[in-house]
């Protein structure tokens, strides 16, 4: 057995000292062929790797998915860079809108210290929200004041900013505001600054549609909503919101009321609008209506 190994270390020692040396002098050859320049050789060159490059696509896959594979990580570290960078951008928005928010109410509240109002007979009473109607059908919300506080169906609500519903029901302690967002809810109002009138219609969303325009081409997105009297329900002049327009293109109200927060709201009290009952004292272009009637007689 010794004698066996022997003899076939004795064979392949050398036979890999040949295989070697063979390939040390096909690595030199090929160096030199690739070095040399030649016009001869150029072309030689251009056989040997339009026969060989063709051929080595598979063996070049793993290189080639490597780099692919590479390639997309970098991509998607740069979209996750990117999508930090987009968050951190809205987190900041989030808190201009929350600060402009604070300032518009804290506004609503100096303007009310103040005593600044849209009339001067108008007073109020806020009353806390104590629950929702919890129905998708039926928009409402409950307050815990009542008729022992004076309170009559039909008036306006507020939460400080802008209109929120009216009073729809009321009890000794408590009182049912139904919200503008209700589909029973129909509001007058008048679009600033074109003047045009139109019915805020609630549709149970919380963008009520635009409904009755005279003249829709004079209504713009942005324009001030507000309540115009007619009816005698409601004061004029109170903020309902901003026109918009849906994917539809349809305009809709994006309501001034913050319909997400509602924890206090304001009841005003508004005993309709005055009549003139002294027509004594109406002044035509030839004087007093009396005297115009009087005039006319004789």
């Amino acid at each position: 057995m010794a004698s066996d190994r022997s003899n076939s270390n004795d064979y392949t020692a050398p036979l890999r000292r040949l295989l070697l040396a063979v390939l040390i002098l096909l690595l030199s050859a090929t160096f030199l062929l690739w070095r040399i320049d030649s016009p001869r050789v150029e072309r030689f060159r251009a056989q040997i790797t339009d026969r060989l490059v063709p051929n080595l696509d598979w063996a070049m896959a793993p290189v080639t998915g490597t780099v692919n594979l590479f390639r997309d990580f970098r991509s998607y570290q740069r979209l996750s860079e990117q999508n930090q960078e987009l968050r951190s951008e809205l987190r900041q928005m989030q808190a201009w809108k929350e600060a402009a928010l604070q300032l518009e109410q804290e506004n609503a509240r100096l303007l009310d210290l103040n005593k600044v109002r849209l009339d001067p007979r108008l007073t109020f009473i806020t009353g806390v929200v104590l629950a929702d109607s919890g129905s998708p059908f039926r928009q409402s919300v409950l307050l815990n004041v009542g008729a022992r506080d004076g309170l009559v169906d039909g008036w306006a609500t507020m939460d400080g900013i802008g209109l929120v519903g009216r009073i729809s029901g009321v009890a000794e302690n408590t009182a049912r505001v139904i919200l503008l967002t209700d589909a029973t809810s129909r509001i007058p109002a008048t679009i600033q600054p074109s003047g045009q009138r139109a019915i805020v219609a609630g549709d149970n969303t919380i963008a009520p549609p635009v409904d009755f325009l005279e003249n829709p081409d004079l209504v713009r997105p942005g324009d001030r909503v507000i309540s115009s009297g007619d009816g005698g329900v409601f004061p004029a002049g109170l903020l309902i919101g901003q026109v918009a327009a849906d994917p539809g293109g349809r305009l809709r109200v994006r309501l001034a009321a913050d319909y997400e927060r509602l924890e206090f709201l304001r009841v005003l009290r508004h005993y309709g609008t005055e009549h003139v009952t002294d027509t004594a004292q109406v002044i035509t272009e030839n004087g007093p209506l009396e005297e115009t009637q009087e005039a006319a007689s004789e």
